[in-house]
């Protein structure tokens, strides 16, 4: 079967670069499902934000040539004899969680999946012809929800784990940095939460416009508004019951903490480089105005949840950009340029 593989890691912009990072499509064998797993035909896998961070940087340190994309939508082909416990069935539509939980370690019995010391994500690629996953990582896509919007399940249940880190009373004032596909979901879920003002930071204007079409009062420009003004006129002075950096920018974050309302919360949710340490005035912020600050890694038990969501979000926008899996070198060029939304691949041409 076809399956993406990064043959070497670099920069994936101009690939006539010496030093240029190399996606290729390469054949590899079809795993049969075993007793709990299922066999999807793939039909869409959509260009996650950190796909290019591995892919020219090799972030995770894997042995080269390796396999990527796990936001993923298709269809059950086969099912090992045990994989009944959901209901599925040949023919379902589903989408999934690239991460197999170990469910027996401290951490997953403790309600913390998301350190699982066993985790498994051997089972990429997902930009591939098939995959074979465990039941426990498929989920059915509700009538109504087609594949393209089905592989966007997966950085769905990451905007939910946000909503419910931050936890929003109704009516909160809440403040995105960052108009990529996370923060525009988030924002979307903060809408659903019953959010009554929020607010995106974004230089880029298309996402601020879109930003206000899903449901976002007000917009900043960063380049040419003052981020900390701007925010204390449009909340009178009181800033954001929550800020949630989705931008991953070391520029864009430093004056998040002075937008935070007292007693308010500062979510940073997006992939930072290894080496950056924020600097921050514990005494200020944590003392006198007891703001809690907190992060997120990946998106545990949010996942049931997230599919039940998924005929609530405008999805039209995160869709418009689709490649043909032999044109994956460009879908990445496109994805490092951000002509696109959101990019995804085609796997398989499967009729809706």
């Amino acid at each position: 079967m076809k399956s993406v593989q990064v043959i070497k890691a670099g920069p994936l912009r101009d690939p006539t670069a010496p030093n240029a990072g190399e996606l290729r499509v390469v054949d590899i064998p079809v795993k049969a499902p075993g007793p709990e797993e299922i066999k999807i035909k793939v039909a869409y896998c959509s260009i996650c934000g950190s796909d290019p961070h591995i892919a020219q940087d090799n972030i995770f340190g894997w042995d080269l040539p390796f396999g990527i994309g796990h936001e993923v939508s298709g269809v059950i082909v086969e099912m090992g004899e045990r994989a009944t416990k959901k209901g599925l069935k040949v023919g379902d539509h589903v989408a999934g969680n690239f991460l197999k939980f170990c469910g027996t370690c401290y951490y997953c019995q403790n309600g913390q999946q998301q350190f699982c010391t066993h985790a498994d994500e051997s089972n990429q690629p997902g930009m591939s012809e098939y995959i074979t996953w465990h039941e426990s990582q498929v989920y059915k896509l509700p009538e109504g929800v087609s594949l393209k919007e089905g592989c966007l399940l997966e950085p769905i249940s990451v905007a939910v784990r946000i909503v419910d880190k931050v936890s929003p009373r109704f009516g909160a004032r809440i403040a995105i940095c960052g108009g990529g596909p996370i923060g525009l979901l988030a924002l979307q879920g903060f809408k659903i939460a019953g959010a009554s003002q929020i607010t995106l930071i974004e230089p880029i204007a298309d996402r601020r416009a879109l930003a206000l079409k899903f449901g976002a009062k007000d917009v900043i420009d960063p380049t040419v508004q003052d981020v900390v003004t701007a925010a204390m006129g449009l909340t009178g002075g009181l800033g954001y019951d929550a800020v949630v950096d989705c931008s991953g920018s070391v520029r864009a974050v430093g004056s998040l903490p002075q937008i935070t309302a007292l007693g308010g919360t500062l979510l940073f949710s997006a992939m930072y480089p290894n080496t950056f340490e924020f600097p921050l005035n514990l005494y200020q912020y944590c003392y006198k105005n007891e703001i809690t600050i907190s992060g997120i890694y990946i998106s545990p038990y949010t996942f049931p949840r997230a599919a039940q969501l998924l005929p609530l979000y405008k999805l039209e926008d995160f869709t418009r950009g689709i490649f043909d899996i032999d044109d994956v070198a460009e879908a990445f060029r496109q994805q490092v340029a951000g002509k696109y939304t959101k990019i995804l691949i085609r796997c398989n041409n499967i009729d809706e």
